[in-house]
């Protein structure tokens, strides 16, 4: 696999983690293989590829893929306003996580806490949702620059469902920063649109489509 397309996978999990923090805010509902994936990739140490993360391959971050797809083309009808935005500040809250060894110290404590937890529970129990959830709130939220999410209250004040919202938004910013540790890089997307595009059109392609 190449490096582009390495890039390629953890961008499309950032984006995958934003188009589900857009899904949850609207709808209240996220399919449980996509959240799991999520998820699970926050506990993935020393992986042999990048696809491991993510579970092995890259069937669930495809709705990430469309999203990216989407504000490359700068098509106004394919365009995802809100995951974009979404996206871009989880990589932009990364730039600043990147800065402080204290908080990446702490994070690394609790995953290995939370670890525990889904032994004994389970990837998407809501007692480890919660628990992600908690560790975001504790720490990448106390940045001045905060993710405000756009949606539906019913859905939004409901616990359960901000959990999720906090613990895919931790989960987003940890692939952007594999995706920076990758060498990929803000400008990427728009100085290597085209070269960004053609690598993604044939990973959708080679996908199934959403049943």
């Amino acid at each position: 696999m190449s490096p582009l397309q390495e890039q390629l996978i953890a961008l499309g999990a950032v984006f995958e983690a934003a188009a589900l923090v857009d899904r949850i805010a609207r709808t209240g509902q996220a399919p449980t293989a996509q959240l799991g994936c999520m998820l699970g990739s926050l506990l993935v140490r020393n992986p042999d590829t990048t696809q491991e993360i993510y579970g092995g391959d890259d069937l669930n971050l495809r709705e990430g893929y469309r999203v990216l797809v989407g504000a490359l083309e700068r098509d106004s009808s394919s365009l995802q306003r809100e995951p974009l935005r979404y996206a871009l500040a989880m990589i932009g809250l990364e730039r600043q996580l990147a800065k402080r060894d204290d908080m990446l110290q702490i994070i690394g404590s609790r995953l290995d806490q939370i670890q525990q937890q889904v032994e004994h529970f389970g990837i998407t129990h809501e007692n480890v949702v919660a628990s992600f959830g908690g560790l975001y709130q504790d720490t990448l939220s106390t940045f001045r620059q905060r993710i405000q999410v756009q949606g539906d209250m019913r859905h939004l004040q409901q616990p359960d469902n901000a959990a999720k919202i906090r613990a895919l938004l931790l989960s987003g910013i940890r692939s952007a920063r594999l995706w920076r540790q990758l060498g990929g890089h803000r400008w990427q997307m728009v100085i290597s649109r085209r070269k960004l595009l053609d690598a993604l059109y044939p990973r959708l392609r080679s996908q199934p489509d959403d049943q």
